[in-house]
């Protein structure tokens, strides 16, 4: 990569948000020349200016060069002792309360949303649950909202689910057909799905356990300190939060506000 990629990544960057209001100015840079890189190769654009040439005069263009640039990667109970921790630390938390809302941000196509809402489930807690969850993406959160995924990735998904202490079968929750899988409609009568951006949005309601699950790692060093502002403030008192496996609020500004209650699992609670 040259001074005059950066340039042009810049100005690329500064034309989105001009044009559509989504910004990407912090986000990790290596990360997105990558993307971009893959995005400029499916559209045959030579350069990152040519690229910008064309996504600003064409807003369909953009749609999808929005998939390049969120990364629509999840799993279901992806990192089995992070729901354990869930479920042995949290849930006895929530239990306390009359009602339960909770906040996944950056839910990508919803895979931790029916991870979470099945756990609720078997732990008597969904009917009294509001999840928030929350992307930048419109196709990601339709594609969330349908619930319907690979059924060639059930095996794996169930797989992981008894490693999270699944206390059922993971097949209870879906129905199968012509290659896919169709999550339980009721389980996302608790689910709110809705744009929200962590990068330009505020806080919209306290809740009393944040996930925000491998997002900060596409983010730079002062956007990681902005969204992690954003979910303490979400929280309240002695709310969770918990992070992705690569995530840590170990050399951040906000982790005096809380307590790591489970280092490895990356849960934390606020102070």
């Amino acid at each position: 990569m040259t001074d005059t990629v950066d340039i042009e990544l810049a100005l690329l960057l500064e034309g989105l948000y001009r044009r559509y209001h989504y910004d990407f100015r912090r986000y990790a840079t290596a990360s997105l020349k990558r993307r971009l890189g893959e995005a400029m190769r499916r559209f045959e654009c030579r350069s990152l200016s040519g690229l910008q040439e064309r996504v600003l005069r064409d807003a369909e263009l953009f749609r999808t060069l929005l998939s390049y640039l969120t990364v629509q990667v999840s799993d279901m109970f992806r990192d089995p002792p992070f729901w354990v921790a869930l479920r042995r630390l949290v849930v006895p938390y929530l239990r306390t309360y009359p009602s339960v809302r909770i906040w996944v941000a950056g839910c990508s196509t919803g895979e931790e949303v029916y991870s979470l809402a099945i756990l609720l489930r078997e732990e008597g807690l969904l009917d009294r649950s509001l999840i928030y969850a929350t992307d930048i993406n419109p196709d990601a959160l339709r594609a969330a909202e349908a619930g319907v995924y690979g059924l060639d990735r059930m095996a794996q998904f169930s797989e992981a689910y008894l490693a999270a202490g699944g206390t059922g079968s993971l097949s209870d929750y879906y129905t199968a057909g012509y290659g896919s899988a169709v999550l339980d409609k009721t389980l996302r009568a608790s689910v709110v799905f809705a744009d929200h951006s962590l990068t330009t949005d505020g806080v919209f309601a306290e809740v009393q356990l944040a996930t925000c699950r491998n997002v900060l790692i596409y983010f730079d060093h002062e956007l990681q300190e902005q969204a992690v502002g954003l979910l303490r403030d979400a929280l309240g008192h002695k709310g969770f939060l918990g992070l992705g496996a690569k995530e840590t609020l170990r050399f951040s500004r906000h982790g005096g506000a809380f307590d790591e209650v489970a280092r490895v699992e990356r849960v934390y609670q606020k102070r």
